[in-house]
């Protein structure tokens, strides 16, 4: 009885070690647990099966057991690396090259990008144009990213506020219940040059909203830009029973513009700090700082240190600091924070109690941490009086699904000789709608409007059976060249792509080809038909 106690006691100082220890104490923990483990069974045989010893022995390590199970069956933490940038770009067309902004040459690739972007130019002509067309900053990107296979995913403008989200083509049938939305707050709220713009959306069921603000300038107005931002996140609501409000939502990000300065310090010494690099000297003067400590809402957000630079103001084409009569003081106008929603005890109202309990519930289950991995500035670019700030994040979480809501391929040869077959079927019940539709696309597309055709799905019963359903493009709508496309189906119901074919080839159409008539044959003719000697 003694050696088995004994043997116990060893046992559970092995397990110890296995959790504190470093990785050359670990197996060699897990070593000596396997050599008692052993000494355990030869005492096991020798035990009376009739005794208390015997129960207490059968229950301890079917708790242990259960440990191990518990801990084996637990979901697997996902990383996914999230690159965000705020940059108030004055009105200035975009530069030639943005590849360290988005860290195009890092050999760590994100799963996300987040651009946000303040005093876009919006005069009344480029204006509507861009209602019609991307603007040229959302343009620039989407020919930067597309390429490397990342999809707009989303994307909102109020005149000069624009955000821009991508997705690796991999996340996008698990990125869902998509929303955008607007609040101004310039000129006694009607007017758009202030204000703020979000994207919200359900990112493998975790839910996520980005808040891209500009806010109210001149450092007496800091009062005032805290009761912007609070306006902004009271009023800006979602058609999301999970999360109606920005605050509901897992996770929040707020940036941009958010014109808070460093007050009392004069300018020599916040010039001095500037040029010494002693940037945590200015820290406590700064507004936004200050203002976390009395106020709540901004309690709850974190930020990382500044220790980089100040990113206003900026003579143009310049790193220098204004020159002009005005000699604004440098600030940290540009910033990028976040909220983790904290956990809460479940509140005693009827109809708040649940939804609490629901949250904590699927907190322990779902867990979501965020780790900031950079938080700089980029002082190459200076086009603008602002340079533009970046944060790196790496969000680790459990998935809350793992596969997609609808899988479908392409059936048979595809090209514009005969109409082609889609075949499709749910893999979870979803809101389906008379409403949805299948696309086919380049590999390499943009967005979900980047579509070559589509075609309507076949009924709203697609959600509610198992069956292999089927719908046929017109030939007349396949490109006569061909190439590697993908069919994706669209969800008007929860607004995203919920679903992504593999990859498959649409070959040349042989009719084409034997009348002359793939498009640059066509062109051909058209340039010899116009020539003089025609």
């Amino acid at each position: 009885m003694d050696e088995i106690s004994r043997l116990l006691g060893a046992a559970g100082r092995a397990r110890s070690d296995t959790l504190s220890s470093d990785a050359t104490q670990s197996t060699a923990s897990r070593l000596a647990l396997r050599h008692r483990l052993s000494q355990l069974m030869t005492c096991v045989d020798d035990l009376d099966p009739r005794t208390e010893l015997h129960d207490k022995m059968v229950k301890t390590l079917d708790s242990a057991f259960r440990s191990c199970a518990r801990r084996a069956n637990r979901p697997k933490k996902d990383h996914f690396r999230l690159h965000m940038v705020t940059w108030n770009v004055a009105t200035a067309d975009p530069p030639e090259d943005v590849a360290s902004l988005l860290h195009l040459n890092s050999p760590k690739t994100p799963d996300l990008y987040v651009i946000g972007l303040q005093e876009v130019y919006s005069g009344p002509v480029r204006f509507v144009s861009d209602m019609v067309l991307d603007d040229p900053w959302s343009q620039l990107f989407i020919s930067i990213l597309a390429p490397r296979h990342y999809v707009k995913v989303s994307s909102m403008r109020m005149q000069g506020l624009l955000l821009l989200f991508f997705s690796k083509l991999e996340h996008v049938p698990f990125i869902r219940d998509i929303q955008a939305t607007y609040t101004r707050t310039g000129i006694f709220g009607y007017w758009g040059n202030k204000g703020g713009v979000s994207v919200r959306l359900s990112f493998y069921g975790h839910t996520l909203c980005f808040l891209n603000c500009h806010l109210a300038a001149h450092m007496k107005y800091a009062n005032e830009r805290v009761d912007e931002f609070e306006r902004i996140v009271d009023t800006q609501t979602f058609d999301c029973k999970k999360a109606p409000r920005i605050m509901d939502h897992r996770l929040v990000f707020w940036f941009g513009d958010l014109n808070f300065r460093i007050q009392d310090h004069g300018m020599h010494f916040v010039r001095s700090c500037i040029n010494n690099q002693t940037y945590n000297l200015l820290w406590s003067h700064d507004q936004l700082i200050m203002l976390k400590e009395k106020e709540q809402l901004l309690q709850e957000f974190e930020e990382g240190p500044l220790d980089f630079q100040p990113t206003y103001k900026f003579d143009l084409n310049s790193d220098t600091y204004d020159s002009s009569g005005k000699k604004r003081k440098p600030a940290w106008t540009d910033r990028i924070l976040w909220r983790v929603r904290p956990k809460s005890p479940p509140n005693d109202e009827p109809d708040l109690k649940d939804v609490k309990r629901k949250q904590l519930k699927e907190e322990e289950e779902y867990p979501l941490k965020v780790r900031q991995e950079l938080y700089t500035s980029s002082m190459e670019y200076s086009i603008s009086d602002h340079k533009p700030v970046i944060g790196i994040f790496t969000l680790e979480l459990t998935k809350m699904y793992q596969t997609p809501l609808v899988s479908l391929h392409a059936e048979g040869d595809w090209s514009a000789d005969i109409d082609s077959m889609v075949l499709y079927r749910p893999l979870q019940p979803f809101p389906s709608s008379t409403w949805d539709w299948i696309g086919l696309y380049k590999v390499g597309f943009s967005s979900v409007s980047d579509y070559i055709t589509y075609t309507w799905v076949k009924d709203d019963e697609v959600a509610f059976n198992e069956e292999v359903m089927q719908v046929f493009m017109s030939k007349e709508e396949i490109p006569v060249r061909g190439g590697e496309c993908v069919l994706c189906y669209y969800s008007n119901s929860l607004r995203c792509i919920i679903g992504i074919s593999e990859p498959f080839k649409v070959q040349e159409s042989k009719v084409a080809v034997a009348e002359g008539l793939l498009p640059e044959r066509i062109n051909g003719l058209d340039k010899i038909a116009r020539s003089d000697d025609f």
